[in-house]
């Protein structure tokens, strides 16, 4: 893919751009490899979470599942699970910068997030919407190497990207929607591959991914449970207050049991190392749950972000059964 073309368009967004300093409460990562571009750059790098890889990896571990599970060749998965990659990074950053442009004043009132671009004035709308397009024919390119059912695949999971930053002002549960947002992957990746609709087992599988997200989605929203009362703005962390740890463990344990129904609908797979790998990811959870402290901010960012490893956990064991069976 060919990246120099969209320079242009981003030198005119950059030009006359005040660059904000990161506050200390600030949930925006202060050095990174991103130092080594322009200045004027960075802002884009903080709307687009480009400093916080892990939204990106849990948004492309549930369409690596079923690569892995469904490609009919080692080529083709590690073809397609790179295609997954890039598509990922830049659908995860295009979900973002609707966020924040949907809440830019509910974030000036959150301590976490009151220096991210949008809410302090660093980019303006129009420069924002530009970026958002520039991201959008980049997931549009990836999308289009694929088969035509799962572009329509890809493009119904729109109205979900878009719907999920006003579901936490209508329920207290929008971390239920974020669920069937990041797991659509599942769906994406299994026709990609196949060319064909997804069955009962992919559908339990997604099933249980969505629930897999409720929990650690609820778990970050730890964080902001403080604020999110003042503000108003409703999460399954405090519609569970001092039930959390039940609650994320009631979405963890279907989320397992979910996942492992659909494994064993692939009967003519000699599944071994998966169910390995399932086990990995079943006790990750459970300690994740053993540590998690609902009055601990720190804590529950870090076992959010420990969702990745329980993740890549099944994906390396789906892959490994793929190897062994060469």
């Amino acid at each position: 893919m060919k990246h120099f073309c969209f320079l242009p368009l981003f030198s005119l967004m950059t030009n006359r751009m005040t660059i904000g300093t990161p506050s200390p409460h600030t949930d925006i990562q202060s050095r990174g490899w991103w130092h080594w571009l322009p200045a004027s750059w960075h802002p884009f790098i903080y709307l687009a979470r480009l400093d916080r890889p892990i939204g990106w990896w849990l948004l492309l571990l549930p369409g690596w599942w079923s690569i892995a599970l469904g490609a009919p060749s080692l080529g083709a998965m590690v073809w397609i699970m790179m295609l997954f990659l890039v598509g990922a990074i830049a659908t995860r950053a295009a979900g973002c910068i609707i966020n924040d442009m949907w809440d830019r004043r509910l974030d000036q009132r959150v301590a976490r997030t009151s220096a991210r671009p949008l809410a302090d004035g660093t980019i303006s709308m129009l420069q924002a919407g530009l970026f958002l397009l520039m991201l959008g024919l980049i997931g549009l390119f990836i999308l289009f190497q694929l088969p035509v059912l799962a572009i329509y695949v890809g493009l119904a999971a729109a109205p979900l990207v878009v719907l999920y930053p006003l579901a936490k002002r209508v329920t207290w549960f929008p971390q239920f929607v974020l669920g069937l947002t990041f797991s659509w992957g599942v769906f994406l990746g299994w026709v990609a591959v196949t060319g064909t609709l997804p069955d009962q087992s992919i559908m339990l599988i997604y099933a249980g991914c969505a629930a897999w997200v409720f929990g650690y989605d609820t778990i970050y929203a730890i964080q902001d449970m403080q604020d999110d009362r003042i503000v108003g703005v409703k999460s399954s962390a405090l519609a569970f207050a001092h039930n959390i740890k039940a609650g994320v463990a009631s979405a963890y344990c279907l989320a397992i049991g979910l996942i492992a129904t659909g494994l064993l609908g692939f009967d003519h797979q000699p599944f071994v190392a998966a169910w390995f790998g399932l086990a990995g990811m079943a006790v990750h959870l459970g300690h994740q749950i053993w540590r998690l402290q609902s009055d601990d901010a720190v804590l529950a960012l870090a076992l959010f972000k420990s969702n990745r490893n329980a993740g890549l956990l099944l994906v390396a064991g789906l892959v490994l059964d793929r190897l062994l069976a060469i």
